[in-house]
Formats: C-alpha cells, sequence, structure tokens
C-alpha cells in the first residue's frame, strides 16, 4: 500500500468511526463480490478502508467514473485505493461495464460494487439495477455478500464536500449465489433482502 492509501484508511476510520461486524460470514481472500446500500461519495471507501489488510489488497470497489476521474486530486484518490472507474454515459453493446469487471477482477480481485446505481436520496434502499446479476451470471463461482452500512449519509450528506465525524455501522452478511435458472428479478429481489436484513441484527 501507498502512503497515500494508508492516509485513506487513516482518515475513513476517523471520520466514519466503523466498526464492522462479520455475521455468517469470515474474511477471506477468496475472489467475492460486495454488494452493499448506496447513500454517500464516501460508501466505497469506507467499505474499504474497514476490510482486513490482505483482503483490502486484494478488493477493488467499482466507482463512477465521472465523479472520480475531475480535476488532479480524485484520480489520485482512486488509484490509491485501486478504484475500477465504470463509465456511466458511454454504455455500449460492445463496451459492457459487467465484461470490463469481469475481465479486470481477472482471477484475482474482489470486487465492491453498490447494485442501487446512484445514491439513495433517504433512507430506504432502491431497487437493485441488472448488473449484479450479470456478475452472478458471468461468473458463478463467486461468492456475492451483502453488505448494509449504517449512517454514512449523515457523514457526507448529499451536496456537501467535507465529512461530519459521525459512528458508523458496517455489517457484512452470509453469501448467496445466483440459483441456476433463477429469474433476473426474483434474484435482485433476494439479493436486496439480503442486504436490508442485516439492518435489523
Amino acid at each position: 500500500m501507498t502512503l497515500t492509501s494508508h492516509a485513506i484508511v487513516l482518515l475513513a476510520k476517523l471520520f466514519s468511526g466503523f466498526t464492522v461486524r462479520w455475521v455468517d460470514c469470515q474474511p477471506d481472500t477468496c475472489q467475492r463480490i460486495y454488494f452493499a446500500n448506496h447513500t454517500s461519495h464516501l460508501d466505497a471507501v469506507v467499505l474499504w478502508s474497514a476490510l482486513p489488510k490482505e483482503i483490502r489488497a486484494l478488493t477493488r470497489p467499482v466507482a463512477a467514473k465521472d465523479y472520480w476521474s475531475g480535476g488532479w486530486f480524485k484520480p489520485h484518490i482512486a488509484a490509491s485505493f485501486n478504484a475500477l472507474l465504470i463509465d456511466r454515459k458511454e454504455i455500449r453493446v460492445h463496451k459492457s461495464p459487467i465484461d470490463s469487471m469481469i475481465r479486470q477482477m481477472g482471477d484475482i480481485y474482489s470486487l465492491i460494487v453498490f447494485p442501487e446505481g446512484g445514491r439513495s436520496a433517504g433512507e430506504e434502499m432502491s431497487d437493485f439495477k441488472s448488473g449484479l446479476y450479470y456478475l452472478g451470471k458471468k461468473r458463478p463461482d463467486l461468492e456475492l455478500v451483502p453488505v448494509y452500512m449504517e449512517n454514512l449519509n449523515r457523514i457526507l450528506p448529499r451536496g456537501e464536500v467535507l465529512p461530519v465525524p459521525l459512528l458508523s455501522c458496517i455489517t457484512i452478511g452470509a453469501p448467496i449465489f445466483l440459483e441456476a435458472g433463477e429469474p433476473k428479478a426474483d434474484f435482485l429481489r433476494r439479493a436486496r433482502q439480503s442486504v436490508l436484513q442485516l439492518k435489523d441484527l
């Protein structure tokens, strides 16, 4: 890890004061897709920082290229936590974000994704987009690990630039898999529910 990477982890812990709970899931360096609710631009950084060091080194948060590529500071930060930047505006049939994720993770990296697509405006989680389904379909060997992140929206509210130090909780739950022949809509509902149920634990 670079000096900037270490600084990101320390600052993420300072501002979010996160605690991490592993429920029916153990930290492991095997390839996984961590999928979480999304309420803040800090979500990717905080979840990545909350993983154990050996897992963090093998995990890439998927983030929006249009947000993280502006200026000189954001690209530097994104590179420091090994973000996989996806262009949400230039999606083409032969330039699929899913294919890019699969290609760049290879047989080494895990990913952090936010299936809602954009940040939720309030406490209610939005419906999941289809990306998680296609990741599970193209890589059925991967564990799909639900994560619920609480209080991140209050640390960096929508429209604010500077974070407000508060305590947050990250709950990592039992892996799920895409079942053979499972319809897309059914899987996405089940995946969303697997995140929501962590809220009440």
